[in-house]
């Protein structure tokens, strides 16, 4: 039976279970993941399950688990997090096992997760942070719409150095746009065909 709950074209999200920290674990472990993550401790299967145990006791964090569409298949986690009603933002986070990496999956999550965010739980922006060598972020970021709103220079150690952190914002009025412009570019291709 699928648990999934909201359903994109490859992959859906869908509520963390317990069970899920023996898979998510390992993926905040390895090297070429937590290098990039603002997070510097190892994560052991059983502090994994004590945090989905108690995710969804708070209003202020949403984490869902990625799931491919074919099989259902966890395939990362996404959140928001710091979530603000009055303010209507959230500063979101993603983490995709690396053997699911470039596969295009991380750039429909991201893009999945905003249209919930803000046509969902009626957010206006969300913002997130990332380190400058983290290039593959970078740019599945800016084609989902963030924009960059800011550098805090040589902010964050990493690997025997500081790095850049830069700062990313995406408001809903943009994410509409872009959106839009996808269809249409969809709507201009399919013309085209016949």
């Amino acid at each position: 039976m699928s648990s999934r709950f909201y359903v994109g074209e490859r992959i859906s999200l869908r509520a963390l279970e317990p069970s899920d920290a023996a898979v998510i674990a390992p993926w905040f472990n390895d090297p070429q993941n937590w290098i990039t993550l603002d997070r510097c401790h190892p994560m052991s299967v059983l502090r994994e399950r004590e945090f989905i145990e108690h995710l969804y006791q708070s209003q202020s964090e949403l984490v869902l688990g990625i799931v491919r569409a074919a099989d259902d298949q966890l395939v990362g986690v996404t959140g928001l997090h710091q979530i603000d009603p009055v303010s209507r933002r959230a500063v979101f986070g993603i983490l995709i096992g690396r053997e699911y990496q470039n596969l295009g999956l991380g750039s429909e999550a991201v893009r999945l997760m905003a249209r919930y965010a803000f046509f969902e739980l009626n957010l206006n922006r969300i913002s997130l942070s990332v380190y400058a060598f983290n290039r593959r972020g970078v740019r599945v970021y800016e084609r989902a719409g963030f924009v960059r709103e800011g550098c805090s220079r040589k902010s964050k150690w990493r690997h025997g150095a500081f790095h850049d952190e830069l700062h990313y914002g995406l408001l809903r009025d943009d994410f509409e746009d872009t959106e839009r412009e996808q269809v249409d570019d969809g709507a201009r291709l399919a013309s085209m065909a016949t």
